[in-house]
């Protein structure tokens, strides 16, 4: 379904439209050329096989973000304002990543990207994405070792992620 057929009232307005674009990095039109490219690829495959497909092509970049997260935590003499710098970066390109990933599973089954019901949607995955992004700082508080956050970031993000797919695909399925 593309945007220009939706009523007015229904789409995403220009700043919410820029502020993901400017912000994220968010470009819609590339979203909807890797979901054409995909069903081009695989015609054979439902839109949840296709969601999975996805999903699995990311996992390096999302273990990579789980590991960037940490890395300056890991680095002794390293002040807290570039710690933060760091982990505010990270979360910033991770939820992107996730939102990219939503948004393409939102379109493989049939939803509009540009509607303003992906606004909640997106919101809820930058809170999912910034709660993950402060594993660094609580494992720091509670005393565990660099060596040990570093894989445990690792696996949070990928736990996220995990939640992230799973409940996009029944949300998105459950409603067609």
């Amino acid at each position: 379904m593309k945007s220009e057929n939706l009523p007015t009232a229904r789409k995403q307005s220009i700043t919410t439209d820029k502020f993901l674009f400017f912000f994220l990095g968010l470009r819609k039109g590339e979203i909807e050329k890797r979901v054409q490219a995909l069903r081009r690829d695989h015609p054979d495959e439902s839109p949840e096989q296709l969601a999975r497909r996805l999903a699995k092509a990311d996992t390096s970049l999302s273990v990579l973000s789980g590991a960037l997260l940490h890395l300056p935590m890991m680095v002794p003499g390293v002040g807290i304002a570039l710690r933060l710098l760091g982990v505010a970066a990270t979360a910033t390109a991770m939820s992107a990543l996730h939102l990219y990933l939503i948004l393409e599973i939102a379109l493989l089954f049939g939803r509009d990207i540009d509607d303003q019901a992906r606004v909640p949607e997106m919101l809820t995955i930058l809170a999912a994405s910034g709660l993950t992004a402060g594993t660094p700082i609580l494992m720091r508080s509670v005393g565990l070792t660099p060596l040990l956050a570093l894989p445990a970031g690792i696996l949070t993000v990928a736990a996220a992620r995990r939640l992230i797919v799973e409940a996009a695909i029944r949300y998105y399925k459950r409603a067609s």
